[in-house]
């Protein structure tokens, strides 16, 4: 990012100019990391059936966060551990409830509080082969810590 000025005693005056920001002022680099494909036997549903016998859910998970340090010096401990983050999220589907809606808001909350240089988060929970009186592969619900405020 650079900060526009005219230089009033250039013959190119009324083109912009540009001066780097002071590296203080840089923005942080987001990165995208995804897990995907994160494959649950449990016991959501507002039926009984699915509450005693369960079904298979795909969970896939976005967030941003800044990994320039990672980038710089190959160290876990300067980036979020996908693994803690799986565990998270297992252990959110681990508890029993009526809707993908409620697991996925629980899941982006417990994110937000385990790991608070995420910035901006995004899950995806699909149920797979629903019972709802047809042949389907999934529902799903997706929700962003957009929706959170």
């Amino acid at each position: 990012m650079c900060f526009p000025y005219l230089d009033p005693k250039s013959k190119l005056h009324h083109l912009k100019r540009f001066v780097p920001l002071p590296p203080i002022l840089k923005e942080k680099k987001m990165s995208m990391i995804a897990i995907e494909g994160m494959e649950f036997y449990a016991y959501h549903g507002c039926f009984e059936e699915e509450k005693i016998i369960g079904t298979s859910f795909v969970v896939d998970f976005y967030f941003k966060t800044d990994t320039s340090e990672a980038e710089k010096t190959d160290s876990l401990r300067k980036t979020v551990n996908y693994l803690e983050v799986y565990q998270v999220i297992k252990k959110e589907m681990e508890i029993s409830s009526n809707l993908l809606e409620h697991i996925s808001r629980r899941i982006l909350m417990a994110i937000q509080n385990e790991f608070p240089q995420v910035e901006w988060s995004k899950v995806k929970v699909q149920k797979l082969n629903p019972p709802l009186g047809g042949k389907m592969k999934s529902v799903s619900v997706s929700l962003t810590t957009d929706e959170l405020k």
